[in-house]
């Protein structure tokens, strides 16, 4: 993978001393394209001020000028950012200023950012904010490439970028950025995770990576097919069946929170990879099926996030992770199979099988731990991507106050949710005459009778259910992330736990 950029904090810099600094130096301009005193330190010419009518740049957020050798300057590149109206920038506008910057390093090692803008009164938060940015836009995937482009040949490709941010409170900054740098790292451990070829990580391969945040603080049990089944895990195991890989369940708990406290749950789906079972998917685009364990990704992710920043909450993470492949042992369309919560499911689809996976990981969560809440996130339906595209994840709940809890931590976060309707009638369309139910239902609406299907096995228990079908892999890029494998709802749930459930 590309080397991490190294992120530091300082003052900023006195006019002799920035007037001859070397490297590169990125500064912002308002939308009226004018640049502080601070920023104008390290451009004695004033050769960045006078491009910017040539280049039409009028400081519009996320817009880049940039000049090679300025005069009169030590500097080997001079590049403005465009922050838009100073008085607009909320955190994760400064997130995609962070990104704007990391798209713009290019082959620098000597970085510094000049955070200072007119009209705008920037804090240590915001610093923070924007270092995440940088190092969420220069995450990529690419440890399996054994050679680089020819463009690359004389670049080291082992050295990161030196980045340091300039700013008027670089302890508040350093504070900040530690607890934003927790929730980062668990991003981008949902990213790897996602990106990771099946052939490297199965249900088994998966479990140990979850073992390893016992270095956190993190408690983690991995519970085998043994156990599994004698705790009667039949909806889950029927969907492992067709695999010589065994089926896992990681049970991770983070006790930051009073002793006493119930704890809050999140629950991940984690098919390492699905070909649809006997029900096959087609061939075509069957590879992205190595991502179809988003949740459990988001999930680990997440508990990482806690535990790295000390999270104040009792906090239990369940992933059921399991392989859907094809043998002569695979489950049959027409299986009946007997859930841990002692209802009987009839398979009518074998491609609809996260649902089988956490109605049991859902029915043990609830029966062991009794938590205030759960949620539960899944790469699902292609339904949902139906209904909301590729920018929304489908919001199924039970929940009024849980429901608005996640949707305001999803707008603060920018990894958006949209309420979808449960319902009676619903229900009724995964009544089946062989068994308690059936995993699939008519034509239409899959993806609420999916969460209908999953509603069977939370009883009371305040519960919501994320389809993150479209937004955990191959969503499109964006400021802050190109890769495929997104670590989406690692922040989502951050925040929800951070505004809400921390004592």
């Amino acid at each position: 993978m590309n080397p991490r950029p190294s992120i530091a904090f300082a003052k900023f810099a006195a006019p002799q001393t920035a007037a001859n600094r070397k490297g590169t130096v990125f500064v912002l301009s308002a939308d009226d394209g004018g640049l502080s005193d601070a920023a104008r330190a390290y451009d004695p010419g004033k050769t960045l001020e006078r491009a910017f009518p040539v280049a039409e740049f009028t400081g519009k957020f996320a817009g880049v000028v940039e000049i090679l050798a300025p005069e009169g300057a030590s500097l080997d590149r001079l590049v403005a950012i465009g922050a838009g109206k100073a008085a607009g920038l909320d955190e994760y506008a400064w997130l995609k200023l962070g990104g704007t910057i990391a798209a713009s390093l290019r082959k620098a090692t000597d970085v510094a950012v000049v955070l200072d803008l007119v009209g705008a009164s920037i804090n240590g938060k915001d610093a923070a904010n924007l270092a995440a940015g940088i190092l969420l836009r220069s995450y990529s995937f690419d440890k399996y490439k054994t050679s680089k482009d020819k463009d690359d040949a004389k670049a080291d490709p082992k050295k990161p970028a030196k980045i340091t941010i300039h700013t008027t409170d670089p302890a508040g900054a350093k504070k900040a950025f530690a607890d934003a740098e927790a929730v980062i790292d668990g991003v981008l451990l949902a990213r790897d995770l996602v990106n990771e070829p099946a052939n490297i990580l199965g249900p088994v391969e998966f479990a140990a990576r979850a073992k390893e945040l016992e270095t956190l603080g993190v408690k983690v049990e991995i519970l085998a097919e043994k156990e599994m089944k004698k705790l009667g895990m039949g909806s889950l195991l029927g969907v492992a069946q067709g695999s010589p890989r065994g089926a896992r369940m990681a049970v991770m708990q983070w006790n930051g929170g009073k002793p006493k406290d119930s704890p809050i749950a999140f629950i991940g789906k984690g098919v390492t990879f699905d070909t649809g079972g006997n029900s096959m998917k087609p061939a075509s685009g069957m590879e992205d099926m190595k991502g179809d364990m988003g949740g459990a990704a988001a999930v680990t992710g997440l508990m990482h996030a806690l535990a790295a920043r000390k999270a104040k909450a009792n906090v239990v993470g369940i992933i059921g992770l399991v392989e859907n492949a094809v043998d002569g042992h695979a489950q049959r369309p027409g299986d009946i199979v007997t859930s841990m919560s002692g209802q009987t499911i009839e398979v009518l689809n074998t491609d609809a099988e996260g649902r089988l996976v956490l109605a049991d990981a859902l029915w043990y969560c609830n029966d062991r731990f009794q938590p205030k809440f759960m949620v539960n996130l899944a790469t699902l339906t292609g339904a949902i991507m139906v209904a909301l595209g590729l920018h929304y994840a489908g919001l199924f709940s039970n929940n009024d106050e849980l429901a608005e809890r996640l949707a305001a931590a999803g707008q603060a976060t920018q990894e958006r949710l949209w309420r979808m309707p449960l319902g009676a009638e619903y229900d009724k369309l995964i009544d089946s005459k062989n068994a308690d139910m059936k995993n699939i239902g008519g034509r239409y609406g899959g993806a609420i009778i999916a969460a209908q299907f999953l509603q069977r096995f939370v009883k009371d228990t305040p519960w919501a259910h994320l389809d993150i079908a479209g937004t955990a892999m191959g969503s499109p890029s964006n400021e802050i992330n190109q890769s495929w494998g997104s670590g989406f709802g690692v922040r989502l749930l951050d925040r929800l736990v951070r505004d809400h459930y921390e004592s």
